[in-house]
């Protein structure tokens, strides 16, 4: 019979592998395996909806994405590359260094800003491939992948080295939590904070130092061809 509880799972295979519903498979294979365990519907209920408000951060991050494809759908793309069409002196690499240094400043706060699904790819690199396409005019397809594969990078370099600037941020706690357990108890938050900052400012300087090169990199391959 406790072969039975693992029903949910079966029900969870089956469901991918005839393309159905997620939510709608998730939530069967829940209620089954609830069944089967001998709990109440009422139970049931509970159990879901304790997984729901306790897991609330992650929902609203699902909730965020048929939003930005709604927004996308009525010219999000379309408005952010008119909007950097029409700056004069805006590169795609001086776009990046800012986005970057934003992206950090909010990750020092932790403040969710961001991240590549919300930010990078509706707006981001839309803004960055304008300044390019401004500035010399229609771009190759190896060019474009490009300056995704910069948009992306400022992204991860904004978050990744300034998260643990933030006392609370999980990485900081998870970090003072790892070294004492080592032995090393006299590290706390404050001391990893302190010294992620420089790392921080550092990273920051790094990314405009690289997307100064990419712009070179740019008027050198396109500059070229745009006066060919």
């Amino acid at each position: 019979m406790e072969v039975l509880k693992l029903i949910g799972v079966l029900i969870v295979i089956l469901g991918f592998a005839l393309k159905r519903d997620t939510i709608a498979t998730v939530v069967v294979a829940g209620l089954v395996t609830g069944l089967v365990a001998g709990m109440t519907p009422m139970e049931i209920l509970e159990v879901l909806g304790n997984s729901f408000i306790t897991q609330r951060t992650a929902t609203l991050f699902v909730l965020t994405l048929p939003v930005i494809g709604i927004c996308e759908r009525y010219g999000l793309k379309e408005k952010a590359v008119d909007f950097i069409g029409g700056i004069k002196g805006a590169t795609t690499g001086k776009i990046l260094s800012i986005y970057q240094a934003i992206r950090a400043a909010a990750a020092a706060f932790s403040v969710r800003l961001g991240g590549h699904p919300q930010f990078v790819r509706p707006l981001i690199n839309p803004m960055a491939q304008a300044a390019t396409e401004a500035k010399y005019g229609a771009v190759d397809e190896k060019t474009v992948d490009m300056i995704k594969g910069a948009s992306a990078a400022s992204e991860n370099f904004g978050n990744f080295f300034a998260q643990n600037v933030f006392m609370g941020a999980s990485g900081t706690l998870l970090i003072v939590s790892t070294l004492v357990e080592q032995g090393y108890a006299e590290v706390t938050a404050l001391n990893i904070a302190m010294w992620s900052i420089p790392v921080a400012v550092i990273s920051v300087l790094l990314g405009i130092v690289k997307n100064h090169l990419l712009d070179r990199k740019l008027a050198v391959t396109l500059g070229g061809k745009k006066e060919a």
